[in-house]
């Protein structure tokens, strides 16, 4: 978990409007709650983050905070479909529940904040070898968030 925070940190740091935008709430408590998630598969560490001063996220265990002041509630049925779209930029539906300032800022989140992958394999390759490397991502993204349409369109017909 502490490698996930800092992956998200890292892409929080890269926009400093969302970084901005959390500093107003340090102090409170996200937590991000995995409904369904299948019990074949082993459980989850707690998904509970506290806000810093910095307007980044510090990963924390449920005990230490109690009662979150924002949880995100999203269905984790099928944890690969649920990868993927994350994977592939595509925002999973979620119930929210608690401090609407909160909930307003961790929404504009969700929907604006994006991973600058050129930008950083500028820092390993030539720019415009790391331009191409995006690019190919770009396009294997794309086409994985199409299948994943079409395969909910034909789930929603059903049999």
């Amino acid at each position: 978990m502490e490698r996930a925070t800092l992956v998200v940190n890292h892409v929080l740091t890269g926009e400093p409007v969302a970084t901005g935008r959390l500093r107003p709430h340090a102090g409170k408590s996200v937590r991000l709650a995995l409904e369904g998630w299948p019990s074949l598969l082993p459980q989850l560490p707690s998904l509970m983050f506290r806000i810093t001063p910095a307007g980044l996220f510090e990963w924390v265990a449920d005990e230490g905070l109690g009662l979150a002041d924002l949880t995100l509630r999203i269905d984790a049925g099928n944890p690969a479909l649920l990868l993927t779209q994350t994977a592939t930029g595509l925002r999973p539906e979620a119930q929210i529940e608690g401090d609407a300032a909160l909930a307003v800022d961790v929404g504009w989140l969700m929907e604006n904040l994006r991973w600058d992958a050129a930008a950083d394999l500028e820092r390993v390759f030539p720019p415009a070898v790391a331009q191409q490397l995006a690019g190919l991502g770009g396009m294997a993204s794309s086409a994985m968030r199409s299948a994943l349409q079409r395969l909910d369109r034909v789930r929603r017909r059903g049999p």
